[in-house]
Order: C-alpha cells, then sequence, then structure tokens
C-alpha cells in the first residue's frame, strides 16, 4: 500500500491533518507532564489511570506544580525546529539549532524549571562547547530527544529520500547515530505519510521502513533495532487487552528515554490507537517512564492521520488555553513549505 495514498472521500484536509499532528504532539506531552520519570504504581497511587489533563504535584521530579495541559520540552523543541525549518526554507542549520537549544536550557533555567536538555543532547552541547565540529557532536546520541522534536520535518516534507535527509539534518547536532537517526526517522515518516493522506497501517508502514533506512546511517550503536522490535511486539500487543498492554510497555517494551525503547512504545501505541486516539495518548501517560515523550510521539502520528477531531475538544482548548503558541499557523507555515 502506498503510504501517502489518500481517499478521495476522506473529508480531513492535509492542513487538518498538519495541524493535528503539532496538536497530538502538545496534548500527549501535556498528559504525560504530570507522571514523566514517575513509576507506574507511584502513578496509579496517586492519580489511577491517567484520563484527562492534570495538574503535576508539587514533588513532581521534573515537572513540580505545573498547571494542567502545561507541555514540556518535547512541545518546546519542536517549535524550535519548525522555526529553524521555516527561516531555513525547509532545512535546519545545525549551528543555529545548537544555538537555539544552548539558549532554550537558558531560559528553562531562568524559569526555574527542571526540564533541562535531555542527556544526548546536554553531551552533544557540551561538546559543541569545547571545540568538537557539529559533524562529531552527536555521535553518541541515542536517546529519543531527536524522535520527540522532529514532527516539523514530517510536515514540512513529503515521503522520499529528501524527508530522510531532513531527518538526519535535523538529528545530526545531537542525536548522529544509527538509533537516535532510526527512532526520529520512523515518527518523521508516519507524521509525513499521515499528512498526505495515510491511515495508521499505512503510516506505520511508512515509520518502518523509513526507521530500517535510519538504522544505516550515522555512527552505528550497539542495540536492537527499532523496526524489528516494533514487528516483533507488534501481533501480541495488537490480542491484548488494556491491562495486559500496559503490562507489556511498562515490562518488556520499556519506556525508557532509550530510543529502543520509547519509540517502539510509541508505534505500538499508535497501531493500538487507531479507534480511540485519546485512549492511547492516556496508555501512555499511565505506564510510568518517559511518559510524556511516549504520548507525544504518539500524538503527532495520531493527530496526522486524524486530524485535530481525533480529540476531545475540551482537552485541546486546556492545552490551548495553557500554552502561548499557535499551532495551526506554526503547521499552515510548514505545509506552504512541503508544496
Amino acid at each position: 500500500m502506498n503510504p501517502a495514498a489518500s481517499s478521495t472521500d476522506d473529508p480531513v484536509s492535509d492542513a487538518d491533518r498538519a495541524h493535528g499532528a503539532l496538536l497530538g504532539l502538545a496534548l500527549g506531552d501535556a498528559l504525560g507532564m504530570p507522571t514523566q520519570s514517575m513509576r507506574r504504581d507511584a502513578i496509579r497511587a496517586r492519580f489511577g489511570r491517567v484520563d484527562r489533563l492534570r495538574d503535576a504535584a508539587d514533588d513532581q521530579p521534573i515537572a513540580p506544580g505545573m498547571p494542567a495541559g502545561s507541555v514540556t520540552d518535547d512541545t518546546e523543541q519542536a517549535l524550535i525546529v519548525a522555526r529553524l525549518l521555516l527561516e531555513g526554507d525547509g532545512h535546519v542549520d545545525p549551528h543555529a539549532f545548537a544555538d537555539a537549544l544552548i539558549a532554550w536550557e537558558a531560559d528553562m533555567i531562568a524559569r526555574g524549571s527542571r526540564d533541562l536538555l535531555g542527556p544526548s543532547t546536554k553531551a552533544a552541547l557540551d561538546r559543541l562547547q569545547h571545540g568538537v565540529p557539529v559533524e562529531e557532536s552527536g555521535r553518541s546520541g541515542t536517546t529519543n530527544g531527536a524522535a520527540m522534536r522532529v514532527a516539523p520535518v514530517g510536515i514540512a516534507h513529503r515521503p522520499g529520500p529528501a524527508l530522510l535527509e531532513a531527518v538526519v539534518e535535523a538529528s545530526q547536532v545531537t542525536h548522529r547515530t544509527s538509533l537516535g537517526i532510526s527512532g526520529a526517522a520512523a515518527i518523521a515518516a508516519a507524521v509525513s505519510a499521515g499528512v498526505d493522506g495515510a491511515d495508521a497501517d499505512a503510516a506505520l508502514d511508512a515509520a518502518v521502513a523509513a526507521a530500517q533506512q535510519g538504522e544505516h546511517l550515522g555512527a552505528w550503536i550497539a542495540g536492537a533495532s527499532i523496526p524489528a522490535r516494533f514487528l516483533a511486539f507488534r501481533d501480541g500487543f495488537r490480542r491484548a487487552g488494556s491491562e495486559r498492554r500496559e503490562d507489556l510497555l511498562a515490562e518488556v517494551v520499556g519506556t525508557s528515554v532509550q530510543s529502543q525503547e520509547s519509540v517502539v512504545a510509541a508505534l505500538l501505541l499508535i497501531d493500538a490507537g487507531r479507534d480511540d486516539p485519546f485512549a492511547a495518548l492516556c496508555t501512555a501517560a499511565s505506564v510510568g517512564g518517559d511518559t510524556d515523550t511516549v504520548a507525544a510521539m504518539a500524538g503527532t502520528v495520531l493527530g496526522a492521520v486524524h486530524g485535530p477531531s481525533a480529540f476531545p475538544t475540551d482537552q485541546v482548548r486546556l492545552v490551548r488555553e495553557t500554552n502561548p503558541f499557535d499551532l495551526r499557523s506554526v503547521s499552515r507555515r510548514l505545509l506552504d513549505l512541503r508544496h
């Protein structure tokens, strides 16, 4: 099946899908905000199963006291990528990106936030500041930082070789590794296919194909294959009930910051969320670990596939009221690059 094929009677426009991709990213991010870096049993004791946007507790390890609907680094860094794509006519200048990430962290520190740069990004920027060239700075980055912020690349570029080149360009500063690029390629390709009208199956086919290509790029790092792990878990995850799915994600697949765990978890939730995208994001927010990033990655693809109507209007409204950005305007400008 052609991942870019769309139904002639599909009422969802590419503009809706592009907007849905950024909205799903922000909603998933905000759903996982109060539970990020928490154990699954601690989440259950405090919230039960997450079923709506919630305030973060004062003892939240990353986002203490943040109000319901607040986004984290996933959305904020994706918007940095979007800005650089728009300034660069579809390209991300690596030096400008490094400067933007350093400035972003400084702003977060000034705001008193504990939500700072991830381990791969921090290490890469430290190397840059010590004179390591940008072509080498990201040669050990295997975590999900590139994948969590890559959605604007998928909106700005159609499926194909140019998309993969753009993924590498947006990843190279911090995650120029086989695992980092493979994970980012999976999310970007699924978003791009969704914007072109693909259903969930076709978007996931595009994700697998791009991830397989991506794992041959960048510095090779030992670690399980992202597309192979997804395909190995997919059938069993489909057959499992909701409680067993949470067990599988938390105990077998994994939801850590490592790409071969969190990106695979997001892809499985995209597969499971075709009929109820919001429920899939709530599952991501409930299982523990890197909840905000797993939910953000799943949300951006489900939003691209279904459009904004996939998500409850009251939850979408709260995200919009809580955060000072215009995702519709950004998505339209990115779509102009694509066209």
